[in-house]
């Protein structure tokens, strides 16, 4: 299935991406399940099949303001530095890493697809970095990799959306740059594992105005899906909701001589072909 979240006169409700547009969840399991990361964590992806089946959309997918699919999750975690070649993008000769490079966004800094990404009024430097998004399904803590599988609930896509200039700001930490409020962008849906198997491969491929920037292959991962959620629920629980953007490949806006920043009007889509194409424009902050 496709899970969306997404506005209605304002307020949140969630519902089934089909053809020809989207089955409204909300109204029809509600009760049960009031919004997405409940219906994820009480195993509630039978419900919902059922609610859909022979159903016809509610709504066209153009006519909703999408949001990111859950949108209360408690951990959205971010690995950094993840495929091959983005170590020797940093021409600082170091060793390939030991350990996936961790840090961790707000919900604030991040919009569904189709809405505008905000260019900070305080610096020019805004960079796009497409990128697969793990979707946790079942809690655990000290996961074996062998058994990593079967906590994904499923995937979606991610612009993990950054300001480089503040990233320099702290000695030891890149939180500043990567938590501008709606900098970056998460969706447009949750593709379940039963139809999107994590184990891959996966395509990703990042454009702008049309442009291929970056474009790779989950075969390259120097820290594969299953070893991530291996380490991460080594020191933490990782919970139904809880969102991994997995690294970004190479070929981000800095990477560029001269660096090519996005700037207001620019159209960014991350798409991989079993997932599905999250696009936003960027705007003014």
């Amino acid at each position: 299935m496709r899970l969306l979240s997404y506005l209605v006169n304002g307020e949140p409700r969630y519902g089934a991406a089909v053809e020809g547009g989207v089955v409204e969840l909300s109204r029809r399991i509600g009760r049960d399940f009031p919004d997405l990361k409940a219906l994820i964590a009480r195993d509630g992806l039978a419900a919902a099949r059922q609610a859909v089946a022979g159903e016809k959309p509610d709504y066209a997918l153009d006519e909703l303001t999408l949001l990111p699919p859950v949108l209360t999750p408690e951990k959205l975690w971010c690995i950094g530095v993840n495929y091959m070649d983005r170590n020797a993008e940093y021409k600082d000769n170091s060793d390939l890493p030991k350990y996936p490079s961790l840090f961790v966004r707000s919900m604030s800094s991040v919009v569904g697809s189709g809405q505008g990404l905000e260019k900070p009024s305080v610096s020019d430097q805004l960079d796009y970095e497409g990128e697969l998004v793990l979707v946790i399904g079942k809690q655990g803590r000290h996961i074996p990799r062998e058994h990593a599988w079967s906590h994904i609930f499923g995937m979606t896509l991610c612009n993990e959306g950054t300001v480089r200039d503040w990233l320099r700001h702290g000695k030891f930490n890149v939180t500043q740059g990567k938590n501008f409020d709606r900098s970056g962008s998460i969706g447009p849906w949750i593709v379940t594992a039963d139809e999107c198997d994590p184990r891959g491969p996966h395509d990703i491929i990042t454009r702008v105005n049309g442009e291929v920037r970056q474009q790779d292959s989950t075969e390259r991962l120097m820290f594969p899906f299953d070893a991530l959620i291996a380490y991460l629920s080594t020191f933490a629980t990782l919970k139904p909701g809880d969102m991994i953007a997995t690294g970004t490949p190479t070929g981000a806006g800095a990477r560029f001589d001269p660096p090519r920043w996005l700037k207001v009007g620019d159209v960014v889509e991350v798409e991989s072909s079993r997932i599905g194409v999250l696009r936003n424009a960027v705007a003014e902050g």
